[in-house]
């Protein structure tokens, strides 16, 4: 699917890589890009149209996909992360919760409201933002981690399933990107303005899935070592 003509909806795109994914749709052509964050007040950005959306919550999810029903395509950004002392720490399963509520139900509950939407559609697709975490041990984002591996999983899920319906899916998997998510994390991020422009040309290819700087691409080609890096990580990741 080429995201030029296309009808852009995004989650958590008022700041980040979710804003960077916005701009680089009407650069390309988009015809329409909707920014969807859980407060619209003091967006502005030209040619972008903000819309009220909460990934936790149905009924913002359903306004928003009532009035976005000319979409076809949906990008899943919307995610939150916080540190913890360990997976065995004190306050991992409220963390936890808080991370799955986001970064896997969100996904499950967007792409439900939007799906009819797309299927309706000739050509219809949605990006998932996954993460290169799902294959590193950081014990201090664990419950992130966990929330993660449950989206890819969901993502590879949803793909098969939606592949009858001609909805193109893509996963995206990433290490550290620059944002406001990844502040006070000293290691080497990538830019959200990259990850977005090849995460846009491996949709434009046909792919599945987009391994969207070195450190993952890395990470993705161990998994069928005898030693993966889920186990022990590359030197230098």
């Amino acid at each position: 699917m080429d995201v030029k003509n296309a009808t852009v909806f995004i989650t958590g795109a008022n700041r980040g890589l979710g804003l960077a994914f916005a701009r680089e749709a009407r650069r390309r052509g988009a015809t329409k890009v909707y920014a969807g964050m859980r407060n619209t007040n003091g967006f502005e950005e030209p040619g972008i149209v903000p819309v009220r959306i909460d990934v936790t919550d149905t009924a913002s999810i359903a306004a928003a996909a009532e009035l976005a029903a000319d979409t076809t395509l949906l990008v899943n950004n919307a995610g939150i992360a916080a540190l913890i002392d360990g997976p065995l720490a004190h306050d991992v399963e409220a963390q936890s919760a808080r991370m799955f509520d986001t970064n896997y139900y969100g996904i499950v509950r967007v792409t439900k409201a939007f799906e009819p939407i797309l299927a309706a559609k000739p050509d219809a697709a949605i990006i998932n933002v996954l993460s290169d975490i799902v294959w590193l041990p950081r014990p201090y984002l664990a419950p992130y981690a966990a929330s993660k591996a449950a989206a890819w999983s969901y993502t590879n899920q949803v793909r098969f399933h939606l592949q009858a319906r001609g909805v193109q899916v893509l996963g995206l998997h990433v290490g550290f990107v620059d944002t406001d998510l990844t502040d006070g994390i000293d290691v080497p991020k990538a830019s959200p303005e990259d990850v977005v422009r090849q995460t846009y040309d491996a949709l434009t290819a046909g792919k599945s899935e987009i391994m969207a700087d070195k450190g993952t691409a890395i990470l993705k080609s161990t998994l069928a070592a005898e030693v993966p890096g889920y186990i022990t990580p590359p030197v230098g990741l």
